[in-house]
C-alpha cells in the first residue's frame, strides 16, 4: 500500500543499507567528477566499502562544494535525464541546486506519502498545503506526498493569511502543512477574525523547515486543539521527507533509513560519535540517481535514538538548532532555540521574537525583540522584559538585553522564520 512503511528487522534494514551505499558510492564515483577527485584524494575507492561502518573513511561534502559545482556539475546523469530542477536561496552566495530523474521524484513522493501517514494522515484528507512553492522543494514536495497517499490537496502555498484562514474555514482540512512560525501568523489571524482556532476542522498540523521546540509544540497543541508533529527534509538530500516523527509517539523523527543514511559526527573534528550523542547530522543518499550525496554536513544538531514506534528505524531528536546559526556572544554559545524556550516559558510573551547582535564598543551585545501576547502598558512590559533578562542570565549564561514590544511589532515570516539579525560592524 503506498505510504506504508516496510516491515524490516533492523538486520534486513543494514544489508539492504550495504547493497545500495555501495552502489550509491560507485554512481557518485563514476560519473561526478567532485566525487571522484574528492575519493582519490581521500585515497579510498568504492571498493573499500565492506561494511557500513567504513563510511568513516570517506571523504564529507559541504554545501560550498555543491555551489563550487553550480549549477549542474555534481549531476550523476545527463542533463537531458533531469525531470525537475530546485534550488536553495542564495542569500550567502550562489543557490545550491538540486535535480531529480522521474524515479528520484516517484522515490520523494513515496517517502514524503510515507511521513504523512506517520504523522496521522489518510487517504481521503484534505491537506492545507501552507509551504512555499516553487524553487523550494516544501511545498511541491508536501504536495506530491499527500496525492501519492490519496488526500486531496490544497496548494495554497505561502502568505496571503486572509485567505488561508477562508480556504481552512471553507474547505475544513484536517492536515496542515506549514513551518511552525507561518503557522503562528495562520492563529493569530483566525483570532483576530473572531475564531476560535480549536473549533476548525484542523486536527493534524506537519511543521518542518526550521527548528522548533517541544515548549512550542505544547503552546501550539494547546491554541489549535491539534496534534503537531516535526518533519524533517532538505533540498541537498532530498526535501521534505528525510524523517518523521509519530503521531502517536511525538517522540523524535524516524528516519526512513532505506533511502538515506545518518550519521553524527563532532562537528569540530569530524569524528563519528555513538548513537544517544548529540553532534552535527551527516547525510548520504542511498537510492538518488540524479544527485547522490556523500556524507553531507547538515550543520543540524541532534542525536540518533533507538527507533519506537518503527523499530527498525533510529530516530533523530528534534533538531534545536544548527552549528551556522550558533550566536558567539562574549564568549558563550548562544542558540535561538534556547530563547525560544525562555520566552514561551513566561506568561504575557509571544512566541515572535528576533534576537539582534551589535557591537557598540569593542563587545558584542544581545538584545532580544519579543512581542506581548496581548495588551500591556509599559509598566507591565518592562516587568515581562526583566524576568526574561533574568531567566537568559541564570539559564544560558549570558548578558542580554530584552526589548518587548506590541502585537504585531515584528514582520511575520511567510516561510522559515528569521530569528537572528547580525547588526555588527563588519
Amino acid at each position: 500500500m503506498t505510504g506504508e512503511i516496510p516491515d524490516l528487522t533492523r538486520a534486513e534494514l543494514e544489508a539492504l543499507q550495504l547493497e545500495r551505499l555501495r552502489d550509491s558510492l560507485s554512481r557518485a564515483y563514476a560519473h561526478v567528477p567532485h566525487y571522484r577527485r574528492a575519493f582519490d584524494d581521500a585515497g579510498v575507492a568504492p571498493d573499500d566499502l565492506g561494511s557500513l561502518a567504513d563510511l568513516a573513511r570517506f571523504p564529507f561534502t559541504a554545501k560550498a562544494d555543491l555551489r563550487a559545482n553550480y549549477p549542474f556539475g555534481m549531476f550523476a546523469v545527463p542533463r537531458d535525464q533531469i525531470s525537475r530542477v530546485h534550488a536553495s536561496s542564495g542569500t550567502t552566495g550562489k543557490p545550491t541546486v538540486v535535480g531529480y530523474t522521474a524515479r528520484d521524484l516517484d522515490t520523494w513522493s513515496e517517502v514524503m506519502a510515507r511521513s504523512i501517514r506517520a504523522a496521522g494522515g489518510r487517504p481521503g484528507d484534505v491537506v492545507h498545503v501552507a509551504y512555499g512553492y516553487g524553487l523550494f522543494t516544501g511545498g511541491l514536495g508536501a504536495h506530491y506526498g499527500a496525492e501519492r497517499l490519496g488526500c486531496t490537496v490544497v496548494p495554497v502555498s505561502g502568505g496571503m493569511t486572509e485567505r488561508q484562514v477562508q480556504l481552512i474555514l471553507d474547505f475544513q482540512p484536517r492536515v496542515i502543512m506549514v513551518t511552525p512560525s507561518y503557522f503562528l501568523a495562520i492563529l493569530d489571524e483566525l483570532e483576530a477574525q473572531g475564531v476560535d482556532p480549536r473549533t476548525t476542522s484542523l486536527e493534524v498540523g506537519i511543521f518542518g523547515a526550521e527548528p522548533w521546540t517541544d515548549e512550542m509544540r505544547a503552546a501550539v497543541e494547546s491554541r489549535a486543539g491539534i496534534r503537531a508533529v516535526d518533519i524533517y527534509g532538505l533540498s541537498e538530500v532530498i526535501g521534505p521527507g528525510v524523517s518523521q516523527e509519530s503521531g502517536e509517539t511525538r517522540d523524535g523523527l524516524h528516519v526512513w533509513e532505506d533511502h538515506f543514511l545518518p550519521e553524527v559526527i563532532d562537528p569540530v573534528t569530524g569524528e563519528v560519535l555513538p548513537d544517544g550523542e548529540e553532534g552535527e547530522l551527516v547525510f548520504t543518499s542511498l537510492t538518488k540517481e540524479a544527485m547522490p550525496v556523500v556524507r553531507y554536513r547538515t550543520r543540524d544538531l541532534t542525536r540518533l535514538l533507538p527507533g519506537t514506534a518503527f523499530p527498525a528505524f533510529r530516530r533523530m531528536a528534534k533538531v534545536t538548532g544548527r552549528t551556522d546559526d550558533m550566536m558567539i556572544v562574549r564568549g558563550v554559545n548562544v542558540f535561538p532555540s534556547q530563547i525560544e524556550e525562555l520566552i514561551l516559558g513566561i506568561e504575557g510573551l509571544a512566541p515572535h521574537y528576533l534576537c539582534v547582535l551589535t557591537r557598540p564598543g569593542n563587545l558584542d551585545e544581545l538584545t532580544v525583540q519579543v512581542e506581548a501576547a496581548g495588551s500591556a502598558d509599559a509598566a507591565a512590559m518592562e516587568r515581562l522584559g526583566r524576568a526574561l533578562e533574568e531567566r537568559i542570565k541564570q539559564r544560558i549564561g549570558v548578558t542580554a538585553r530584552v526589548e518587548v514590544l506590541a502585537p504585531y511589532a515584528l514582520e511575520r515570516s511567510l516561510g522559515k522564520a528569521k530569528r537572528i539579525s547580525d547588526r555588527r560592524a563588519r
